[in-house]
């Protein structure tokens, strides 16, 4: 097995090793078919007992199924008061949706740096982004390990912010035995494709404050205050969208919720296996779950130091031929994020709606990249892997995939 596939040798990982991700069984198919045979497809019956299921399990009272986490996360920067001009914080890695959320509201983002070790927004750095102008922080848990929640609450607390969670990649992960989406003034979790429960598409609000509710309420349904299940009156008290659910997306959500505490059980369990073989990997830099946080393992990203293997030239280049090597293992690896958020084209040119708005209505913002050099030297430097860490896949793959990483990086001089 020393010879690197890349270079002809035999994969560490064999085709059809990695299983698919989700699984489908008979609960799936009776949830969605008896969906699909009954009359309402717009927001039906499944959409109201998945908000109450999904509420329970993540210890909400309460909870709206939307189309989408992005739809949830704008919901609740609007619903928390965030409006024309008002600075939001929010990490400078994570998916575009993070901050582009807070223009939705025709609101700024303002960056804050990351911590190298965890990969979420510096908790330490916090304060010194906070002007008179912001009002809210938007908490991203990024790949399933939630922020530090009790420093970041008491910062925002002390300052008058409300607090959006980012829970997209992070359903069931713990900060101090309490499930992320249950600290904040509300939050929003992703049932895309790749999220740890799946239905395709679609997503949630969830939070505790009734006022918040409503508010939310009229953002995911065309500004009326009345909900599709009540008797509408069809008149728009305020701007709206239309960020509903479909009955047979959540019928598919609400299946996949029985297993979920399963399903991370098992991330867990797999990233457990990767951080035994892979240990001690030289060149490798493996996630980590600091003490209080109970990690979901959404997504297990690694990064390159590059340094440690003498690599001279940028690091992100090393990444790219360690990437092609890994790949050919079978490991199935790929990059998440190619970009700092501060970097994307939206902020650079300040002009998302016209005119120069959001930007023309608030304070001066700094989008330099150079001010956020963690978040850069994590982006140039990360991989990582899904699908090889959820069910149906188990200790057998983990090991496999393990291989080949440390295969890789044990013949790196290969590659250059």
């Amino acid at each position: 097995m020393s010879k690197l596939a890349i270079h002809g040798g035999k994969k560490a990982v064999p085709d059809g090793c990695i299983k698919t991700w989700p699984p489908i069984n008979d609960v799936d198919r009776q949830y969605v078919m008896a969906s699909l045979e009954q009359s309402n497809h717009a927001y039906g019956p499944n959409c109201a007992a998945f908000e109450k299921e999904f509420a329970a399990w993540n210890s909400n009272q309460f909870a709206i199924t939307t189309n989408s986490g992005t739809a949830a996360l704008h919901m609740g920067v609007a619903a928390c008061g965030c409006g024309a001009g008002d600075e939001v914080l929010v990490t400078a890695y994570s998916w575009s949706s993070s901050a582009t959320c807070i223009l939705h509201a025709n609101a700024i983002p303002v960056f804050v740096d990351i911590d190298f070790d965890t990969m979420n927004m510096d908790v330490s750095k916090i304060e010194a982004a906070i002007t008179p102008r912001t009002k809210a922080i938007v908490a991203v848990h990024l790949h399933g390990l939630a922020l530090d929640m009790d420093r970041l609450m008491r910062i925002a607390r002390n300052h008058n912010l409300k607090v959006i969670e980012d829970c997209c990649q992070s359903h069931g992960a713990t900060f101090n035995g309490k499930k992320v989406g249950t600290f904040g003034d509300c939050a929003a979790f992703s049932f895309n494709q790749n999220k740890c429960l799946c239905s395709g598409e679609g997503g949630m609000f969830v939070t505790n404050d009734e006022e918040i509710l409503n508010k939310a309420r009229m953002i995911w349904s065309f500004g009326e205050t009345r909900s599709p299940s009540e008797s509408r009156d069809y008149h728009a008290y305020a701007l709206g969208w239309m960020y509903r659910n479909n009955d047979l997306t959540a019928a598919f959500g609400r299946s996949q919720l029985t297993r979920l505490t399963e399903y991370i059980a098992a991330q867990r369990s797999n990233a457990s296996v990767l951080l035994r073989e892979l240990n001690g990997v030289k060149g490798l830099i493996l996630p980590t779950e600091p003490p209080k946080h109970g990690h979901n393992y959404y997504n297990f990203t690694s990064r390159i130091d590059s340094e440690v293997l003498g690599w001279k030239d940028h690091p992100a280049k090393l990444r790219e031929l360690i990437m092609k090597a890994l790949q050919a293992e079978g490991t199935q690896v790929g990059v998440w994020q190619q970009f700092i958020l501060p970097a994307m084209t939206v902020f650079q040119a300040k002009n998302a709606f016209g005119k120069g708005s959001p930007w023309s209505l608030g304070g001066p913002v700094d989008y330099n990249p150079a001010r956020f050099p963690v978040a850069q030297k994590h982006t140039d430097s990360h991989f990582g892997m899904t699908t090889p860490l959820r069910a149906p896949n188990g200790e057998e793959q983990a090991k496999r995939v393990a291989e080949g990483i440390r295969k890789v990086f044990e013949n790196v001089g290969d590659l250059v």
